[in-house]
C-alpha cells in the first residue's frame, strides 16, 4: 500500500510538473502579446492583463466546485484529463489570436475546464495520512517550483523569436500531459469513498456554504483570502513592474521566474520536510506569512535588478505557510469530501482573483501613467505586503485560540 501511494505521488507530481511548465512558458511574453494586440503601451496593457485574469477567475469561480464535486462522484482521473485538454485548447486560442477578444475566449475556456490543480490537490489528499499530508502537499509547491524553473526560462528564450511561439509549445505540453495521464495516471478515489453529485454543493455559493460545517476553519479561511489577494501583487504585476522599473527583456523575466522556481523547490521540496516537523504547522503558518510580507515590502522599494533576485529569498521562504495551512484545514474534513473542500478553496481563490488582479494592475497603471501624482511602480507590492501582514495577524490569533480551546 505504501509503495503504491508513493508511485501515485510520482505520477501526480509529473502531471503537475508538465502542467505548470506550460503555464510558465507563456508568462514572459504575455505583456508583449497584449501590447501588440491593443496597439498600446505597457501601462494600458497591464489593465487588459487584469481583465483577462478576471475572465479566467470568474469562470474558475463558477465551475471549480462543479468539477470538484464531479471528481467526488466519478473519480479524480477523468476530471483531471478533461482539465488538461481544456488548457491545450486555451493555448491554441492564445497562439493564433488575431484580436484581444480571442484572448478572452481562450481564457474563458481555460477557466471553465481548469481544475487540474484542484483535482490534483484532492488526489493528494486521497492518498495522504496525518503524518505525510503536509509533506505531500509540499510536493505541489515543488512541482510549481520545477515548472517555473523550466517554463519561464524556456518561454523567455522562445519569446525572443516571437511572442506567440511559447503558446504553441505550451499547447503541445498540455496535450502531451493529457496523453500521459490517460496512459499512466491511476485513479485515487475508490468507489467506496465516492458520493453522488449534489447540485447544491456544485454551485459556487453552495460550495462555499459547505464550509460552515467546519466553523473552526473560519479564521484560517479569512487568512487565506488575504493571502490570495496579496499574491496577485506578484502573479499579476511581476512582469509589468520589472519591465517598467528595470526594462527587463523576456529572457530576463524568464530567468527571474526561474529563480523563483528554484527557491520554491528548495523550500517546499526540501526545507519544509525539516522545518514543518521541527516547528509544527501553526508556527509554520504565521512565520511563513510574515516572511511573505517582508519579501513584498522589499520588492516595493527595490531600486536595482540584483535586489529583486536577493529579495526573492525571504519571499519564497514564506512558502512554508501554504502546505501547513492546507494541512490544518484538510485534516478537519472527511476523505469523501476532499474534492468538495478543494473545489471550495479554489472557488475562494478564484473569487479573490476576480478582484485581486484588477486591484493590482489598475494600481500599477495609476502610478505609472504619464500624469501620475507620484511615479511608484512598486505600489502593488506594498499593498500586497500590508495584506500579508494582516493575514499573518489573523492566522496567529486564530491558531492560538484554537490551541487554547
Amino acid at each position: 500500500m505504501a509503495s503504491s501511494r508513493q508511485a501515485a505521488m510520482g505520477f501526480i507530481f509529473i502531471t503537475l510538473l508538465i502542467d505548470i511548465t506550460g503555464l510558465g512558458l507563456i508568462i514572459p511574453v504575455f505583456p508583449k502579446l497584449i501590447e501588440q494586440l491593443i496597439h498600446g503601451n505597457l501601462s494600458q496593457a497591464s489593465k487588459w492583463g487584469g481583465w483577462l485574469t478576471f475572465a479566467y477567475a470568474l469562470m474558475q469561480f463558477l465551475f471549480a466546485p462543479v468539477l470538484g464535486n464531479l471528481s467526488d462522484q466519478f473519480g479524480r482521473r477523468p476530471v483531471l484529463l478533461f482539465s488538461l485538454l481544456g488548457f491545450g485548447i486555451d493555448y491554441l486560442f492564445l497562439a493564433f489570436a488575431p484580436t484581444i477578444g480571442w484572448l478572452f475566449v481562450g481564457r474563458i475556456i481555460a477557466g471553465i475546464t481548469g481544475a487540474s490543480i484542484t483535482t490534483a490537490t484532492a488526489y493528494i489528499a486521497d492518498i495522504s495520512n496525518d503524518e505525510n499530508r503536509a509533506k505531500n502537499f509540499g510536493m505541489i509547491g515543488a512541482a510549481f517550483g520545477l515548472g517555473f524553473i523550466i517554463g519561464p526560462v524556456m518561454g523567455g528564450v522562445l519569446g525572443e523569436y516571437g511572442a506567440r511561439i511559447p503558446f504553441l509549445v505550451a499547447a503541445g505540453l498540455a496535450f502531451l500531459n493529457a496523453l500521459y495521464g490517460f496512459i499512466i495516471l491511476p485513479e485515487s478515489l475508490d468507489k467506496a469513498h465516492r458520493r453522488p453529485f449534489n447540485i447544491k454543493r456544485a454551485n459556487p455559493l453552495g460550495s462555499l456554504m459547505q464550509l460552515k460545517k467546519y466553523p473552526s476553519l473560519g479564521g484560517l479561511i479569512g487568512s487565506m483570502i488575504l493571502v490570495y489577494i496579496a499574491a496577485n501583487a506578484v502573479q499579476s504585476t511581476w512582469t509589468f513592474i520589472n519591465i517598467e522599473k528595470f526594462h527587463w527583456s523576456e529572457s530576463m523575466i524568464g530567468y527571474s521566474l526561474g529563480m523563483v522556481g528554484l527557491l520554491v523547490v528548495i523550500v517546499q521540496g526540501g526545507l519544509i520536510r525539516y522545518i514543518n516537523p521541527a516547528i509544527g504547522n501553526e508556527r509554520s503558518v504565521y512565520i511563513g506569512l510574515g516572511l511573505y510580507a517582508i519579501g513584498l515590502l522589499l520588492f516595493a522599494f527595490a531600486s536595482q535588478t540584483w535586489m529583486m533576485f536577493v529579495f526573492l529569498v525571504p519571499y519564497c521562504m514564506g512558502g512554508i505557510a501554504g502546505p501547513a495551512l492546507q494541512s490544518i484545514i484538510s485534516g478537519k474534513v472527511p476523505s469523501n469530501e476532499q474534492g468538495e473542500l478543494q473545489g471550495a478553496l479554489t472557488s475562494l481563490m478564484s473569487a479573490t482573483s476576480i478582484i485581486g488582479p484588477l486591484i493590482m494592475t489598475n494600481l500599477f497603471a495609476y502610478f505609472t501613467k504619464a500624469n501620475a501624482p507620484v511615479h511608484f511602480a512598486g505600489a502593488p507590492f506594498l499593498l500586497g505586503s500590508l495584506l500579508m501582514l494582516g493575514s499573518a495577524v489573523i492566522a496567529y490569533f486564530t491558531l492560538k485560540s484554537r490551541k487554547a480551546g
